[in-house]
C-alpha cells in the first residue's frame, strides 16, 4: 500500500506543478486552487509512504519521477522543447532510481 501512496502522491505534485505554470503566478483561481490542493494531497500521501518506505527511497523516486513526468507533461501538452541533453538527463534520472530500488541496500529501515 506504500507503493500506492507514493503513486498518489507524485501523481498530485505532477499536477499540482503542471496547474502552477497555468496559475499564472497565482492570479488564476481555478489552477491556483489546484496547486494549493495538489500539494497537499502530495505532501500527506508522502507521508502516508514514508510510514513504510525509507525517506531517501521515497523521495528519490518522487522527485525523480516527478521530474521526468512534468517535463514529459510539458512537452506534450505546452510544446516545451527538449534537446538530446535533457533527455539524457531524463534517462539518468530513471537509471538512478532503478538503481536506488532493485541493486542498493539503502532500501531497508534500519
Amino acid at each position: 500500500m506504500a507503493y500506492v501512496y507514493l503513486l498518489i502522491a507524485i501523481a498530485a505534485e505532477v499536477t499540482a506543478t503542471f496547474c502552477l505554470t497555468l496559475s499564472n503566478g497565482f492570479t488564476r483561481p481555478g489552477p491556483s486552487c489546484v496547486t494549493v490542493v495538489g500539494y497537499g494531497v502530495a505532501f500527506y500521501s508522502l507521508s502516508l509512504a514514508l510510514r513504510a518506505i525509507p525517506t531517501g527511497v521515497a523521495y528519490a523516486i518522487w522527485s525523480g519521477i516527478g521530474t521526468v513526468l512534468i517535463t514529459l507533461v510539458c512537452r506534450v501538452v505546452l510544446g516545451q522543447k527538449l534537446d538530446l541533453a535533457a533527455v539524457v538527463g531524463m534517462t539518468l534520472i530513471i537509471c538512478g532510481v532503478l538503481v536506488m530500488n532493485l541493486l542498493s541496500g539503502g532500501g531497508q529501515h534500519g
